[in-house]
């Protein structure tokens, strides 16, 4: 689908040819036979076409020929559609290629420009990309320094989660009009995101998707182009990251979601997601309504 929406095709118009020289059938009768005569080979094709070709087309009193300007309109034709083609932009070409390139090979990063840095598994997401715990800890741990320039992990679980345990240096983003503000912040190149929420199962994927969207959105005069073109997701989440790097957790602590300490929180919480969700549902309803 991609490849229809981004690249257009030269439209074929048909050229009719200018007329020339006139063949005037005066008031006095001409036979058949002379007048066949008189007639070049080309002349006679287009007054008794073949069987094949469109005979449906009378003779008015003036009947107009232009043999002569056939390969002219045909080359003329050939010179329109070729211009109307190289007014697009080069980029298309680029476009097109890097396109072939992604759905070729899912190893490229989102913009085409490299192979992805971290090693990925297959997690419970096919369209996304998913490291695991311990390659989490290799980058909290520095040892993907010499290739990342810099590195943000998004933990998308609710505050009372968060501050119940979280991976260090984490940033806490449950909220949509949240993770917009990693768009106005200034990018490197080389960097990397990492979202995850308690499971990996449904808050971490929606948060990297929109994130993904509103990048794709913010750069569409520059395909490929986006911010943060390597995203990945954390595997099964932050619990199974403390269960196997509990050290790397600040503070080392693990707090569910469904915890019973914090129900009202939980519903507070939701609550707060859903209202702003509504409310970018009711902004795009009024958009669309306007077009």
């Amino acid at each position: 689908m991609l490849s229809r929406r981004l690249f257009d095709t030269c439209d074929d118009f048909d050229v009719i040819p200018a007329s020339l020289s006139s063949l005037r059938f005066d008031s006095t009768p001409v036979k058949a036979n002379d007048l066949m005569s008189v007639m070049t080979p080309n002349i006679k094709r287009g007054l008794f076409p073949d069987d094949d070709e469109d005979s449906g087309l009378g003779m008015d009193d003036h009947v107009t020929f232009t043999p002569s300007l056939t390969k002219s309109a045909k080359r003329q034709r050939s010179e329109d559609d070729n211009s109307t083609c190289s007014k697009r932009p080069k980029i298309c070409t680029d476009i097109k290629a890097v396109v072939t390139k992604l759905e070729e090979n899912d190893d490229f990063i989102a913009d085409g420009s490299r192979l992805h840095t971290l090693p990925t598994v297959t997690g419970k997401h096919s369209d996304l990309k998913s490291i695991t715990p311990q390659t989490l800890a290799d980058v909290v741990n520095g040892h993907y320094n010499d290739v990342i320039s810099d590195y943000k992990i998004i933990d998308c679980r609710y505050p009372y989660e968060f501050e119940g345990g979280h991976v260090r240096g984490a940033e806490n983003m449950y909220l949509h009009e949240t993770i917009l503000t990693l768009l106005q912040q200034p990018t490197k190149d080389k960097q990397i995101v990492i979202f995850h929420c308690e499971f990996s199962s449904e808050r971490g994927p929606k948060m990297l998707r929109f994130l993904r969207s509103k990048d794709r959105e913010l750069n569409k005069e520059n395909y490929p182009s986006l911010n943060f073109p390597e995203i990945y997701l954390l595997d099964n989440g932050y619990k199974a990251f403390f269960n196997e790097q509990s050290d790397l957790c600040d503070p080392v602590s693990y707090r569910p979601m469904l915890h019973s300490d914090h129900s009202e929180d939980l519903r507070h919480f939701r609550v707060k997601s859903k209202s702003w969700t509504a409310g970018e549902k009711r902004r795009y309803a009024k958009r669309s309504m306007r077009f």
